[in-house]
């Protein structure tokens, strides 16, 4: 097994791949700007280094920083957590080619799924069901002119490279197309560096369901269930749940399997997650994360297993150590991201936290690097806290929720707990009846 780790990411995920490595026996290597000299994970692991000052292209993105941090700490492996690289397939062939080994799937697996249009088109030679649109990129209002009135509006335009809502415009008419297709371009441009887009058919109340897949190098795949993740603004989580409200155990089952049997003839290796909108009984691939995921913790919860743990053993070359027919799933989870954001308006509210209380009791988690006095600094992203329950029921998780958020004690900062609470009350969302568009439309009415 690996003997030292560097974690080339910061907050509460890299808190969470030092707990996974401590308990394995594996040291740490924490890096972190000038602005996380403080962190948890920094504090907590077995040695740290300073890798540049607070933007993230001059530190957390900084290539050249941070191989040169595992060449002085003598670290076997990378693991690039959430975000900043760990979907840069550049990164991960250099970490490679250095000689360290790269927690993740092989750097062309990150690349294919990295680009939307070449994840398309690999998903439909994989037997992956796709929203119907263009089969490449879109230049001009002709040419977006001609697939709309293909697959009929309304159409979506996506950025090819990259996600959270940039470079995204709905159109509903013909007329429209010209203006949304300069938009978009210039949008992705400006957002990932690449402007082509490309266009798929607009879906009006589409879930938004994910599986969980784990692949090793002796050939074997598994999935861990799905979780369903519509609960959305702009285009960005705020709470996901498992097993979905909206699927019944033949649909689960189907797309387990597609999924499984996809990432079996690909060879991908390592943690994975295939996202699909759901509607009318139809799954619908929008694209791959070839890395951990935000909400890993409700499968974890679900499953009993150390997604981590098992992300770790299998980079190291031992095969996964379960089989599809071992996974259990027991009961109900549900995850809320707790970000350090207004509920009023969601603008961000860095600062100090003046107090800090952790929910607890039977089938609560919580992942954060939070502490009193930390200084949540202003230039990341704004999760500070992930709220984890499990129940035996749905209902049993709501109730279970309801009582943890009431228990979060966050001072110093405002949170986006009181939105929480509102949430886990609507009628709607008890009865599990939304889809990505709810929370904007009918909850949050903006």
């Amino acid at each position: 097994m690996f003997e030292k780790i560097l974690i080339a990411n910061r907050g509460d995920i890299a808190l969470r791949i030092h707990r996974a490595c401590r308990e394995m026996g594996i040291k740490t290597v924490a890096v972190h700007s000038t602005a996380d000299s403080a962190a948890m994970h920094v504090r907590l692991a077995d040695e740290s280094v300073c890798i540049g000052p607070p933007p993230a292209r001059d530190s957390y993105l900084n290539i050249p920083a941070i191989l040169s941090a595992a060449m002085v700490t003598g670290a076997d492996a990378v693991h690039p957590g959430v975000g900043f690289l760990s979907e840069n397939a550049t990164f991960a062939q250099i970490v490679e080619e250095h000689g360290f080994k790269f927690i993740g799937p092989k750097p062309e697996h990150i690349q294919i799924m990295g680009d939307k249009i070449a994840a398309k088109k690999a998903a439909i030679k994989l037997g992956i069901p796709c929203v119907p649109g263009s089969d490449g990129p879109v230049e001009t209002a002709e040419h977006a002119g001609a697939v709309a009135r293909e697959i009929g509006f309304p159409v979506l335009i996506k950025a090819a490279a990259g996600g959270g809502g940039r470079g995204m415009k709905v159109v509903y008419d013909a007329n429209e197309l010209g203006h949304a297709i300069n938009m978009a371009k210039s949008e992705a441009k400006a957002a990932f560096g690449v402007e082509a887009v490309y266009i798929e058919r607009y879906l009006g109340k589409p879930r938004h369901v994910e599986v969980q897949i784990l692949g090793d190098c002796h050939g074997n795949v598994v999935h861990l269930g799905e979780r369903d993740c519509s609960l959305q603004r702009r285009h960005q989580k705020i709470l996901e749940e498992t097993p979905s409200p909206a699927l019944n155990a033949a649909e689960r089952n189907k797309i387990g399997a597609i999924a499984v049997a996809a990432m079996r003839k690909s060879g991908y290796q390592s943690l994975g997650t295939i996202e699909f909108l759901y509607e009318d009984g139809a799954f619908h691939f929008i694209e791959m994360n070839t890395r951990l995921q935000v909400e890993h913790p409700i499968t974890e919860m679900l499953t009993g297993i150390d997604l981590v743990r098992e992300q770790i053993q299998v980079a190291y070359g031992a095969p996964i150590s379960f089989t599809q027919d071992s996974i259990k799933f027991q009961g109900h989870a549900i995850e809320c991201r707790i970000n350090a954001e207004s509920p009023a308006n969601f603008h961000p509210s860095p600062g100090k936290i003046t107090e800090y209380h952790a929910p607890g009791g039977l089938g609560v988690r919580v992942d954060s690097a939070l502490y009193a006095g930390y200084e949540v600094p202003p230039h990341y992203d704004s999760l500070v806290a992930k709220l984890v329950v499990h129940g035996s029921s749905r209902n049993e998780c709501i109730l279970r929720l309801r009582r943890a958020l009431d228990e979060f004690v966050i001072g110093g900062i405002d949170t986006i707990v009181p939105l929480h609470q509102e949430l886990t009350t609507a009628p709607d969302f008890l009865n599990g009846d939304y889809d990505v568009h709810w929370l904007e439309k009918v909850f949050l009415r903006t």
